[in-house]
Order: C-alpha cells, then sequence, then structure tokens
C-alpha cells in the first residue's frame, strides 16, 4: 500500500496491488507537491497518503516478530494524533492543531489504535482514538472511511479490529441498537446469488452487492473479531454456503469464497478499469491471513507459497506496508518471513526505517550497515538449530563408544 486509492475506483472494483485503506466517495484529495519524508517515518515514497498506515502496519509487524519498535518511530505516530484522538493519512506539521482542513479518517485511526497498543505504553492515546471511533460509528452500525460517510466492509473491518485490540468488545458498539457485525451481515452476499458468501464493499446506488475479494479478506477478520495479526483458526465445518447471520457464519462463507477463488492458481488477480489483468498481490496476502483466521490453513499455505515465489519485487516496489503484510500472512501460516524465497522480508522492512530491537535480548536485528550479519531472531533460531544438530552428534557418538 503505497498511495490512496480513490473511492470511486475502491467502490468499482474493490482491488489494488496492495491493501490501502479505504478511501470516502465524499473525500477526493488534489495532488499535492511531494512531501519531505519525516525523521521516524518509515519508507520513501510520498506519505501523504498512506503515512500513518504504513508506520502502523509496520510497527505491528514488528511486534509480531518480537521486536521493540524504535522510539523515534513510535514517537512520530503518536505525533501525528489530533487532539480529539482522531488520525489523519498524514500531517506534514504535526505541531500545528488539527482545524477543519485536516481530513482525518477512520482507517489511519484503526490502524493507529492496532500499532499503538501492539507497541505498548500508550493507552491515553489508544483510549482517545478509540472514544473518537465510537463518536463516528453510523446507524447501520459501520464505519465510512471519512466521518459521516457511507459505511464500507473494509473500514468496518479495521475499526473492529482496532476495538479488538484496545480490549473492547465490537458486539457491545452500537450506534441505534446495530453493531457492526449488523453491517457486515448486510454486506454478505446471499448464496444464492453469483459470488455467495462474499462481501461487497459498498451496495450500488441501486442497492445491488457484487463480490469484492479485497472486502471479503477484510471482512472475514472483521467478522472473527480480528485485527492485522491473526494466529490459524479451527477449521471451519464444510465449504458449503449457509444463510449468514452470526458473524462467524459470515466468515465461514467469506473464506469459502477466497478459497475458491485462489483454489486453482494460489492468488487473486486485479482488473483495473484500462489496465492489464495481473496478479493482485496485496490482496492475495490479505487473503492468506483471512484464510488462516478461518482455519483454511491449506489454502492458505497455497497462497503464501504463490507470493513466495512471486511477491518479492512487488514488495520491493511498494515499500514498508507491503513487507508487513508478507510479514503478516507468514505469521498467519507459520512461515518464517527471514527467508521468503531467499529473501528476508525482515531485513527488508528494518531497513526502511529507525532500526527496532529484540525486546527479548536487546540485540538489533540485520543492520544497514552490514548487510545482514547482526544478530537477530532468525540468527538466534538458527544458532539453536545447529548447536541442538550438534550436541545430537556429540551424544549419538558417546553411546557408540560405550561398551
Amino acid at each position: 500500500m503505497n498511495v490512496r486509492r480513490s473511492a470511486a475506483a475502491l467502490a468499482a472494483i474493490g482491488v489494488l496491488a496492495a491493501a490501502a485503506p479505504a478511501t470516502a466517495a465524499t473525500q477526493s484529495p488534489s495532488p499535492s507537491p511531494k512531501a519531505a519524508i519525516p525523521s521516524g517515518l518509515y519508507g520513501t515514497s510520498d506519505p501523504t497518503y498512506d503515512g500513518v498506515w504504513r508506520q502502523s502496519l509496520t510497527l505491528v509487524a514488528q511486534r509480531t516478530l518480537g521486536y521493540r519498535p524504535a522510539a523515534q518511530a513510535v514517537d512520530w505516530l503518536t505525533g501525528q494524533q489530533c487532539a480529539n484522538g482522531a488520525f489523519a493519512a498524514f500531517r506534514a506539521a504535526p505541531a500545528k492543531a488539527c482545524d477543519g482542513k485536516v481530513m482525518v479518517d477512520t482507517n489511519s485511526t484503526a490502524a493507529a489504535v492496532q500499532a499503538l497498543k501492539a507497541a505498548g505504553g500508550h493507552d491515553d492515546a489508544v483510549g482517545k482514538a478509540v472514544t473518537w471511533l465510537k463518536s463516528v460509528q453510523n446507524k447501520d452500525g459501520g464505519w465510512g472511511y471519512s466521518p459521516g460517510g457511507a459505511s464500507d466492509t473494509n473500514s468496518t473491518s479495521v475499526v473492529i479490529g482496532a476495538l479488538t485490540a484496545a480490549g473492547t468488545d465490537p458486539a457491545d458498539v452500537r450506534r441505534s441498537g446495530k453493531s457492526p457485525y449488523d453491517l457486515l451481515a448486510a454486506m454478505s452476499l446471499p448464496c444464492d446469488q453469483d459470488g455467495g458468501g462474499a462481501l461487497a464493499f459498498q451496495p450500488d446506488k441501486k442497492g445491488k452487492l457484487a463480490a469484492n475479494a479485497d472486502a471479503t479478506a477484510a471482512g472475514v477478520l472483521g467478522a472473527l473479531g480480528k485485527g492485522f495479526v491473526v494466529q490459524a483458526g479451527k477449521a471451519p465445518a464444510g465449504d458449503a454456503c449457509t444463510k449468514a447471520g452470526r458473524p462467524a457464519r459470515i466468515a465461514d462463507n467469506a473464506g469459502a469464497y477466497l478459497a475458491a477463488a485462489v483454489g486453482r492458481t494460489g492468488h487473486l488477480r486485479s482488473a483495473l478499469p484500462g489496465a492489464k489483468d495481473q496478479p493482485d498481490f496485496g490482496n492475495t496476502a490479505d487473503t492468506v491471513v483471512a484464510l488462516a483466521a478461518d482455519g483454511r490453513t491449506e489454502q492458505a499455505k497455497k497462497a503464501y507459497g504463490w507470493l513466495e515465489k512471486n511477491a518479492g519485487p512487488w514488495a520491493a516496489q511498494s515499500g514498508p506496508a507491503a513487507y508487513a503484510q508478507l510479514i503478516l500472512a507468514a505469521h498467519a501460516v507459520g512461515a518464517q518471513p527471514g527467508d521468503f524465497g531467499g529473501t528476508s522480508l525482515v531485513r527488508s522492512l528494518n531497513a526502511l526505517g529507525p532500526l527496532p530491537q529484540m525486546a527479548a535480548t536487546g540485540y538489533q536485528q540485520e543492520t544497514k550497515s552490514d548487510g545482514g550479519s547482526g544478530f537477530g531472531v532468525w540468527w538466534f533460531v538458527g544458532v539453536c538449530l545447529v548447536a541442538g544438530i550438534g550436541v545430537g552428534f556429540l551424544l549419538s557418538g558417546r553411546k557408540k563408544r560405550q561398551p
């Protein structure tokens, strides 16, 4: 996720090369000159439309790997928060108080909540952000990208992840008697329709729902009450789509749709208007996480295997959020992000900003200057494995020498 996608494109196709947050139909920011990259922010591309999002995913991925994020990186994120608790995609002048011209949004705010909760020690900032999110919930129980904007599956799901991370049960967060799960149920396509079980991003102007793989992957996590980080769940009873009602049923129906979508090739495809049909790396990574969360580990591992063979160049071009997505996908299926098709996702991500430290050992992993010779978690695991093998040979030899 390097750039914000426009709302019109998202509502029409719901796919893009990386998992950017949803953009509201009422908000269409005009292009701005390239912003300078602030100290502490990961990545080298213009952060105008994705600064908080990519920083948040980076910090979450680092914590998932066992790192303590650099204080400079966390401070940059906390400095982006407005006094009312909300976050915008990027504020070039964070010392200036937020006013009506600052376009705060639910996606950036919800992502920041998950990152700051993972980083620890920022309960006040997290609490203010959650309070703001609750205050802009729509009457249908969901959230749109912009405060007051029409609810969509992606925004609602990322807010659910934030509520869960903050220790709040999403089912208890209601407006006009409806919770976010009611919104997801309303976005779930009936089983007897084309794309049954999938979720739509939003209804079209006539109220019709259309299956959207990006929204479906987000909706699986939302229906399960999950955030960015998941572990393999319990396998569903079957693949048959049945009438959605309970959140778990919504997730299983959506998971079956995604499993079928990646079943033949191991990946999703993106057909942007006027562009060549091509593999969709970002949504495939999100699908790996969703399938794993829904207990469909076989299909998740197949899709991850495809990413491992093909997604390296995409991540290198896309930047920190893409590396973070792949790390979270690796975590979901129990793979090692230190060896992603011969590339270290860990080293590649950490090289794009302030170096974190291992929370447990204090060792810095894979520094920029030594090309990856620093001590780190995968290095440590490797040493332990080698040591274990050596001890095994030693004990075996001793037994052979005993009379």
